[in-house]
C-alpha cells in the first residue's frame, strides 16, 4: 500500500514541476513572440525576458547611460521597459528632424501610470490633444497678460532679489547651503503670477511646498518609477517610493486647492488679480460647451505643472550658476568687471542690457550647457508610424528625447565636457547663439517657462554678480557631482557669499 502512494505521490510531484517548467516555458515563449522587435524597428542592447531592458539603464546618471548606448546602437536606438517599448533619440539633427519637421507627429504625451494615477492626464505638461491645445493657449496667453517674458515683470524679479539678497547677506560670508534661498525666490515669482502675493522665505507651508517638489522630481525619474510604468498592476499594491510620490502630490494639490477657494470667497469678474481669477473666469465662460476643458481639477493640475516648468529648472540652474562661478573665480570676475562698466552700482540691470553683455549672457548660457537642467526632457508619444533615421518607429511608441546628446556633442562645441563661454562668443568678442543650445527643448512642446527663465536667469545672475563674490569655503574643492531626477541637480553644497 505505502509503495503505491509513494508511486502516486511521485507522479502528482512530477505533474506539478511539469506544469510549473509548461507554464515558464509558455509564459517565455509568449513574452518573446508578443515582444519582439517589429519589422525595421530600431536596434538596441539584448532585451530580457518580462523586464526587458529596465536594468540595462544607471537611473542614477540615466542620461549618461542612455547617451553611451547611442555610441553602440546609433542615434535611434530601441529599449523595452517591462511590456513597453520606447525609441530613444539622439544628436541634433535626429532631434530637429522629430521634433521640428515631423513635429505633429510626436506632439503627444504618452499614458505612462504614475502620471496618469498622479495628474489623470491633466493640466498642461502631460495632456494630450484637445485638452492640451486648449490649456496651453490659455495658459500662455493669460501669462502674458500678466506680464510673462514681457519688461513689466522686471519689477517683480528685481524686488524679490531684494529679499534674496538680504536673506544671503545674513550669513555674513559664513559657509551655507543656497538652495531653499534659490527656490524661494524663482517660487516667489510664479507665487506673484499664480496666486497674486508672495511668500516669506521662513514660512513653514511655503517651505514644506519646495521640498515636497524637489521629492518629487526625483521620484519621478527613479527605477521605482519605471517599474510603476511597466507593471502597474503590481507596483500599485506593494510599498516604495512610488507610493510616497502620490502622496506628495496629494499635498501639493490640496495646497493649490486651499489656494483656489480663498479666490473664490473674494473673487470679482471684473478684478482679474492673477492666474486663478483668470481661470476661474474661464471656467464660467465655458459651462456648458462640451468641447470645454476647463474646471477646478484642471485648474489645480496647471498650477502645479506652471511650478515645476517656471520654478525649479530656474533654481536649480542659478544653484548651477553659483557653483561654477566659485569654481572658475577668473570667469567670475571678468563677467563682472562688464557689469561694472555696462551697469556700475548705481542701478539695478535691465533686460536692455543684455545686450551690452555678451560676456555675461555666454556665461549664462555655458551654465545651462553644462548643468543639463532637464537632460531627458518630457516623453512624446507618436501619433503616427514615423520613419527616424532609417527605421520605423510605429503609432503609440514612447520616444525618450536625449538632450545631453546634444548640449555634450563634440561635432557641435570646441570642448563640450569643460565650461567654456567662448562656446557662445564670436572672435569679435559678441554673444552668438547656436543652434544646437536646445536645453528648453525645442518644436511644438517647447518649455512652456521657457521665456519667463530667460528672463529670471538674466536678472537674477546680473544681479548677484553685481552685488556679491561667490567662494567656496577655505579648503573646500568644489564638486560637481549631481543627484539625478527630472531635473538635474548639484549635490548639497555650501558656499561663502560676500558682498562686493
Amino acid at each position: 500500500m505505502d509503495s503505491v502512494f509513494s508511486v502516486v505521490g511521485s507522479c502528482v510531484d512530477w505533474d506539478v514541476r511539469s506544469l510549473l517548467l509548461f507554464t515558464a516555458i509558455f509564459i517565455l515563449t509568449a513574452d518573446y513572440i508578443k515582444n519582439r522587435r517589429p519589422h525595421s524597428f530600431p536596434p538596441g542592447p539584448r532585451v530580457f525576458p518580462i523586464v526587458g531592458n529596465i536594468f540595462s539603464v544607471d537611473y542614477n546618471r540615466a542620461h549618461e547611460s542612455m547617451t553611451q548606448l547611442a555610441g553602440k546602437y546609433g542615434d535611434v536606438y530601441s529599449l523595452r521597459m517591462g511590456q513597453r517599448w520606447i525609441v530613444v533619440l539622439n544628436g541634433f539633427e535626429v532631434l530637429k528632424e522629430a521634433l521640428v519637421n515631423q513635429g505633429d507627429s510626436v506632439v503627444d504625451r504618452p499614458d505612462l501610470p504614475l502620471e496618469m494615477d498622479v495628474g489623470h492626464g491633466l493640466g498642461v505638461m502631460f495632456s494630450s490633444g484637445n485638452r492640451w491645445k486648449q490649456q496651453r493657449r490659455f495658459t500662455l496667453s493669460t501669462l502674458k497678460y500678466f506680464g510673462f517674458g514681457k519688461k513689466s515683470l522686471e519689477p517683480v524679479i528685481l524686488d524679490e532679489f531684494t529679499h534674496c539678497a538680504k536673506d544671503l547677506i545674513s550669513y555674513k560670508g559664513k559657509p551655507f547651503n543656497p538652495q531653499f534661498s534659490i527656490d524661494n525666490a524663482v517660487s516667489n515669482i510664479i507665487c506673484s503670477l499664480v496666486f497674486g502675493h508672495r511668500f516669506e522665505y521662513n514660512d513653514e507651508k511655503f517651505m514644506k511646498l519646495m521640498k515636497w517638489f524637489d521629492r518629487c522630481v526625483m521620484i519621478h525619474a527613479s527605477i521605482w518609477a519605471q517599474l510603476y510604468n511597466s507593471f502597474p498592476l503590481l507596483m500599485r499594491r506593494l510599498p516604495g517610493p512610488h507610493q510616497t510620490v502620490q502622496h506628495i502630490w496629494n499635498n501639493l494639490k490640496d495646497f493649490v486647492r486651499a489656494q483656489m477657494k480663498e479666490h473664490q470667497q473674494n473673487w470679482d469678474p471684473s478684478d482679474q488679480r492673477d492666474f486663478i481669477d483668470c481661470y476661474l473666469n474661464e471656467i464660467e465662460m465655458n459651462k456648458g460647451q462640451a468641447d470645454s476643458t476647463f474646471d477646478e481639477e484642471n485648474l489645480i493640475t496647471c498650477v502645479l505643472d506652471l511650478f515645476v516648468a517656471g520654478s525649479e529648472t530656474t533654481s536649480t540652474t542659478l544653484r548651477w550658476a553659483f557653483l561654477y562661478m566659485a569654481k572658475y573665480p577668473e570667469i567670475q570676475a571678468k563677467v563682472q568687471a562688464e557689469i561694472d562698466r555696462v551697469i556700475g552700482q548705481s542701478r539695478q540691470p535691465s533686460m536692455d542690457d543684455r545686450a551690452n553683455l555678451p560676456y555675461t549672457e555666454a556665461v549664462i548660457h555655458e551654465i545651462q550647457r553644462m548643468g543639463n537642467i532637464v537632460p531627458l526632457s518630457l516623453p512624446h508619444v507618436t501619433t503616427k508610424d514615423i520613419q527616424l533615421g532609417g527605421y520605423t518607429i510605429p503609432k503609440g511608441i514612447t520616444v525618450i528625447l536625449n538632450l545631453t546628446s546634444v548640449l555634450f556633442d563634440k561635432k557641435e562645441w570646441k570642448t563640450p565636457n569643460t565650461f567654456n563661454p567662448g562656446h557662445f562668443l564670436n572672435e569679435e568678442g559678441k554673444f552668438v547663439k547656436r543652434a544646437a543650445f536646445i536645453p528648453f527643448s525645442a518644436g511644438k512642446r517647447v518649455c512652456l517657462g521657457e521665456n519667463l527663465a530667460r528672463m529670471e536667469l538674466f536678472l537674477f545672475f546680473t544681479s548677484f554678480m553685481q552685488h556679491f563674490t561667490f567662494s567656496v569655503p577655505a579648503g573646500v574643492k568644489p564638486v560637481m557631482d549631481y543627484c539625478f531626477g527630472i531635473t538635474v541637480a548639484p549635490r548639497p553644497y555650501e558656499i561663502c557669499v560676500t558682498s562686493r
